[in-house]
């Protein structure tokens, strides 16, 4: 904007208090496709991500006819100009100040076309990556107002945070190199799989099975069959070809398969867990559905006792239910309020209302006679099952306890907990008299997502909205004495991953970092996505790997290298046709004009399976992603299809039945007749005649 313009644009001197202020969007440079009025709102937006799709501005006059401006090619052509008006008669053309006698008047140049941009339109424009980066370089609360609290729920409450720092760019070589030098030592120590023979990673010979199978048979290398089996499995990593897509009208939270392999659960935001039973990884057959009554925004977390004969299953309340897995037993779940401790009178029976807490986040312990929680209240619960009541609370976070886990399997002792003030604490129940952690995990600059325990009493792994997943030793954990005088606030930006892309320039190292690998790629956005140890059995605990908000399980070795990408995305695109009245009626979005349009895939929770080469994928996956699936995929070399039934994409309900309405007629291809072909096999008894039975389908 030119000088003379900006001295037409207001009068000299101070403006009455009543004169207010009008944004203005000139449409001579830049232009757009129009916006429905009606959603002038300042909360009616999408906040894009890397791979959203563009966001268009319209004009309300209908009276340009121009191509959306990129906000990441710069602000040329879009100005924002402030009109100041006393409300006292029309307005000069020019400014004019008076010296004496003389007047000296200023005239503007001939105005432009001018159009009103609303709210929504403007809140839209700070979506773009050109104003985040301008933006980015300035203390956005300089001024003294306070950060919005982000310790609300992690996706059912509908705030939009900031972030409450924001840092000068970084490169990209502030992150860990990879790979890591660390995760090559755990690699070559036999405690993460084993590892490949000298002369195959010499002459970079391909990892196939046929010729794993004949080293086996033949002894090449004087190995052990047993080695050499642990060689073959730990290589059989699933593909992204899904063998069933398992379709349900709400979102997928989370879901587990058993420590045994033969049961899985899937929780739905439709306050539903359905339970399967998985004996045969190849063939699912459905159990039994439990429900949460009164529940809030969704199911949180469940967790399988370690018989397999309950499950219990949480929401943002206070209770969990308990449910028994036998589907011949119908009686009700158990109310376990973990805000009852035996104190301040009897207990209330749950009826839905006043709720103390809401709770992420469950485990059974190895004896499965408690159960863990991590809270709302920045609290780790213990409940005791059979007293009924809970028998330890530890306030031991600044922030929302977003994951909970024992350290050993074997033993209720050892506790992890990881929140959003970026800490993972250890707690030791032996020695807790000062209610004090027994030493701190720090690392992490933004919240934590999810904490997992490899079960040894030894190994932790680690999901953060960092965008990084980082793995920890126990043996190198902080102390407590060091920890209190370490301030992790400092150390973050408060960053809003549910409704912010992040970009790298946010990232700076944490100096207090004393985890061993960290493992970065996949995208922790939208949703408290989760990650994994592999189970010992089909992978001999090779991998770690996790959920991304892009649609994908990102497999890694543990020197931070990829080993593997399941792309749940591209395996279920547009596999179910778009029905509005079969959608669970809580969007994540506020709508606007076009996001309903998309197909959208995250994987929010993924599981492998203990003793077959088999990952089930737990998504919100669906048209504006206001739907869910459950995928699973096998090992199979890498083939688009195979020769068995059923055949590889096999559409199905959460009852498992097959489902015609699940596919597209107007697609093109050969899916549907190949439906229709096996659904006739299945049902229509040959005449002996010749008739193939067409007709009675």
């Amino acid at each position: 904007m030119s000088s003379d313009e900006r001295r037409a644009g207001v009068q000299n001197g101070s403006p009455d208090p009543s004169s207010h202020a009008t944004n203005i969007y000139d449409t001579e440079d830049a232009g757009g496709e129009s916006f429905d009025e009606e959603d002038d709102d300042a909360m009616d937006f999408e906040p894009l991500t890397d791979e959203s799709e563009d966001a268009e501005f319209f004009d309300p006059t209908d009276e340009a006819d121009a191509e959306f401006h990129d906000a990441d090619d710069g602000l040329n052509g879009v100005e924002i100009s402030f009109s100041m008006n006393d409300g006292e008669g029309d307005e000069p053309d020019g400014n004019q100040t008076e010296t004496g006698t003389r007047t000296i008047t200023a005239t503007a140049p001939a105005p432009r076309p001018l159009v009103q941009v609303t709210r929504s339109q403007i809140l839209r424009l700070f979506g773009q990556h050109g104003l985040q980066d301008l933006f980015r370089t300035h203390q956005t609360h300089a001024s003294g107002n306070p950060p919005l609290d982000d310790n609300e729920d992690d996706d059912g409450y509908m705030a939009r945070g900031t972030r409450r720092r924001r840092r000068g760019q970084h490169h990209a070589s502030r992150y860990p190199p990879i790979p890591s030098e660390a995760g090559k030592r755990l690699m070559a120590s036999g405690t993460f799989g084993e590892s490949g023979f000298y002369e195959d990673k010499l002459r970079k010979r391909k990892d196939r099975l046929a010729r794993r199978l004949i080293y086996r048979e033949l002894a090449v290398n004087q190995d052990t069959p047993a080695r050499a089996n642990k060689l073959i499995s730990q290589g059989l990593i699933p593909s992204s070809n899904a063998d069933t897509i398992i379709h349900y009208n709400a979102r997928c939270y989370s879901g587990q398969f058993s420590d045994d392999g033969n049961f899985f659960f899937c929780c739905g935001q439709d306050f539903k867990v359905r339970m399967y039973d998985t004996s045969n990884p190849y063939k699912w057959k459905y159990y039994k559905t439990a429900d949460y009554p009164y529940g809030q925004w969704t199911i949180t977390d469940a967790s399988l006792s370690p018989d397999n004969r309950f499950l219990a299953y949480s929401s943002i309340r206070s209770v969990v239910f308990l449910a028994p897995t036998d589907p011949t037993l119908s009686a009700d779940p158990i109310a376990l309020d973990f805000g009852y401790s035996g104190q301040g009178g009897r207990r209330r029976q749950f009826t839905g209302g006043y709720s103390h807490f809401g709770i992420w986040s469950i485990r059974f312990s190895g004896d499965g006679r408690e159960v863990v929680a991590g809270t709302s209240d920045h609290s780790v619960y213990v409940y005791d099952i059979e007293a009924k009541q809970s028998i330890l609370r530890i306030p031991g976070h600044s922030d929302d306890v977003n994951a909970v886990c024992f350290g050993d399997n074997t033993s209720p002792h050892i506790l992890y907990s990881g929140s959003d003030d970026t800490l993972i604490k250890v707690w030791d129940r032996r020695s807790m008299g000062d209610s004090r952690e027994a030493g701190v995990f720090m690392g992490h600059t933004e919240g934590l997502t999810y904490v997992d325990s490899k079960g040894d009493g030894r190994y932790v792994l680690s999901n953060g909205k960092d965008q990084t997943m980082k793995l920890w030793d126990l043996r190198k954990m902080m102390s407590t004495e060091k920890a209190s005088n370490i301030d992790a606030n400092r150390y973050t930006t408060g960053f809003d991953y549910r409704f912010m892309p992040y970009s790298e320039a946010d990232y700076e190292p944490h100096p207090y970092d004393c985890s061993l690998v960290t493992f970065r790629g996949h995208r922790v956005l939208k949703t408290l996505i989760r990650c994994h140890f592999s189970p010992p059995g089909s992978t001999d605990s090779r991998y770690v790997y996790s959920g991304s908000e892009d649609g994908c399980i990102y497999i890694y070795n543990m020197d931070a290298t990829l080993a593997g990408k399941i792309d749940v995305s591209r395996a279920t695109h547009h596999s179910r046709p778009r029905d509005d009245s079969s959608m669970h009626p809580h969007p994540y979005y506020i709508r606007g004009s076009r996001s309903s349009e998309a197909w959208k895939t995250c994987v929010r929770d993924a599981s492998w399976h203990p003793s077959a080469p088999v990952v089930a994928a737990t998504s919100w996956n669906g048209w504006d992603m206001q739907t869910g699936t459950c995928t699973t995929h096998s090992w199979n070399d890498d083939a688009d299809d195979d020769e068995g039934e059923p055949k590889m994409g096999l559409r199905v309900n959460q009852l498992l039945e097959e489902d015609a309405s699940l596919y597209d007629h107007s697609q093109r291809g050969g899916r549907t007749s190949q439906f229709r072909s096996r659904l006739r096999s299945q049902r229509v008894q040959p005449t002996g005649d010749g008739d193939d039975g067409a007709e009675g389908w």
